[in-house]
């Protein structure tokens, strides 16, 4: 059990930083001190007595980040009711699910969401977002409550609301402080319990890297209805004092670079998708050119031409950041070698929901390429289940302070998680060296050649998303054969003129470029080129199991 409670963590912060900024709107102009978002918190404190919403009640949360999502989710968490964030991409009948699956008493939903939701599903008081305005409801004395908050709010502070007015719940470690939905579908849905223990092992260990500061600034733009950017843009950001700006526009690459020159945050925390599309918009083009990639061959020049790629790069991105934490998923081989090369203060870690989410970190001066950093000392363990864990590739099986409690109302799903003496199966194959993780893959999606060569898939696609006008791809077997699906990078062909006609060309080009690169029994025997982007997830991964 962490020590620090986690609830106390944030009443002790938001008192000591009470003229601090704390949550900016990149796009609407709101802005609030620690202060003031303490303030709005007691204001749903209210709100959530006056409904008789209990401890451990459910209530859920539907939206972009912003403002009013991060004082719903922290008034949730501090009055001792328990969270459920879903993510805004879902569509209308996964958040209906989840809403009901989750046994949730109050629903916080963006307003436009709420115009493509069938009403009559809800059988309970729903609020809208960002203006909190009580869209639905069943009675008259839920309106007449809303109605009368002001009112309460200033009749209970009367002589204003200061620092000692914190008061938050008592919540126990131990409790659940989060149901955090892995997907919307039915039949796909598992709530992950989170526990304030859960979060809290994540921060305080955050806290102890000191890559954040009181008074830094962080730009939120990963979805903070996903773990990974729920605690680590938004929850240790907030107990460190950081005035966190949100993004709540679509992160493109053209909109995060405004965006971060503009904020200029001290801590930039992505996915490899985003560094992805930097490395093959931006720098490809520039160490491609045939006079580039003959001077990179001498090495003095080589140097030089890295260090100014890495200069120009760190500019593009804000210039004021420490370091880059890359996590959610495996970052492109190619890439991750190139950025490792010319020395830019970049790192990938490794974590899942399950265990909100981190499992494993090194700092960007102790990265080694192809790892996803050291398992978290005094906070989690980590073993491999294989004959001989540093070289043969097995499950990774994780235990500690991160790990959830179990999937809410699915004890099948939650015992089918666990090993007999009580790890996490993470699903993930890899081997370990000392405290070091290497990832191979994930098992269900480790194919077997004929030739019973273990074959992973995730390899092979890092390389086929480098070659000429791949936005993505998925390598999949049919009949023993490896097929290669491919969504097309229109907008590059469209930027070189290049006709949808000479697609099927350029892709058995781009087949026999890749079967140069790859072992034998990796060779893919055709190409197809997919009519709709891929499906994906929360995390912008592509959901295989639509397409195996």
């Amino acid at each position: 059990m962490i020590e620090q409670n986690f609830i106390k963590i944030y009443e002790e912060n938001f008192k000591k930083n009470w003229y601090l900024p704390a949550l900016t709107d990149y796009k609407g102009g709101n802005s609030y001190t620690y202060g003031e978002l303490a303030r709005e918190i007691a204001k749903l404190h209210l709100l959530f007595s006056e409904l008789q919403i209990e401890k451990g009640d459910k209530i859920s949360l539907v939206g972009k980040n912003h403002s009013s999502w991060s004082i719903v989710f922290m008034a949730t968490i501090t009055y001792g009711a328990v969270i459920v964030p879903i993510l805004h991409e879902f569509n209308t009948e996964s958040i209906e699910h989840i809403i009901d699956h989750s046994d949730s008493k109050l629903v916080f939903v963006n307003e436009s969401i709420w115009k493509s939701m069938n009403r009559e599903n809800l059988k309970i008081p729903v609020f809208g977002l960002p203006s909190f305005s009580l869209l639905k409801s069943n009675d008259e004395s839920t309106t007449e409550k809303v109605a009368k908050l002001e009112e309460i709010f200033y009749r209970t502070y009367a002589s204003g609301f200061f620092p000692d007015d914190i008061r938050y719940a008592e919540v126990n470690n131990e409790e659940v402080a989060c149901l955090n939905y892995t997907s919307g579908t039915t039949g796909f849905s598992k709530g992950v319990m989170i526990t304030a223990n859960n979060f809290a092992g994540n921060v305080t260990y955050a806290e102890k890297l000191n890559l954040l500061f009181t008074g830094d600034r962080n730009l939120a733009f990963l979805p903070m209805a996903h773990v990974y950017g729920c605690a680590f843009d938004f929850l240790y950001a907030l107990s460190a004092g950081v005035h966190i700006t949100l993004l709540g526009i679509s992160p493109t690459p053209q909109n995060l670079i405004v965006a971060l020159n503009e904020v200029k945050p001290h801590l930039i925390i992505t996915v490899p998708l985003v560094f992805e599309k930097i490395y093959k918009k931006r720098i490809l083009p520039v160490i491609e050119k045939p006079a580039i990639k003959a001077l990179l061959k001498i090495p003095a020049i080589n140097k030089l031409i890295l260090n100014t790629i890495k200069k120009s790069l760190i500019r593009t991105l804000g210039g004021n950041f420490r370091e880059v934490i890359i996590g959610g998923a495996a970052l492109n081989a190619e890439v991750e070698a190139f950025f490792h090369k010319m020395k830019f203060p970049f790192t990938v870690g490794y974590g899942m929901t399950e265990c909100a989410p981190l499992i494993s970190y090194d700092y960007h001066y102790d990265f080694v390429p192809t790892s996803c950093g050291s398992v978290l000392d005094k906070i989690m363990e980590a073993r491999i289940d294989s004959v001989d864990p540093e070289n043969i590739p097995g499950e990774i099986q994780v235990r500690g302070e991160n790990v959830m409690k179990g999937y809410y109302k699915n004890p099948e799903a939650t015992a089918a998680a666990f090993t007999a003496d009580g790890w996490l199966k993470t699903g993930d194959q890899g081997i370990m060296k000392e405290k070091r993780l290497f990832i191979k893959g994930r098992i269900k999606t480790m194919l077997l050649s004929a030739n019973g060569q273990n074959i992973y898939p995730e390899e092979i696609e890092s390389q086929l998303n480098n070659l000429p006008y791949i936005a993505e791809s998925l390598v999949i077997m049919r009949d023993t054969k490896l097929i290669a699906l491919i969504w097309p990078d229109i907008p590059a062909m469209e930027e070189n003129n290049i006709p949808k006609e000479k697609l099927v060309e350029i892709m058995n080009e781009n087949k026999g470029i890749l079967n140069q690169l790859v072992a034998q029994y990796e060779r893919i025997t055709a190409i197809e080129i997919m009519d709709t982007e891929f499906e994906k997830t929360p995390k912008k991964t592509i959901k295989r199991f639509l397409y195996e």
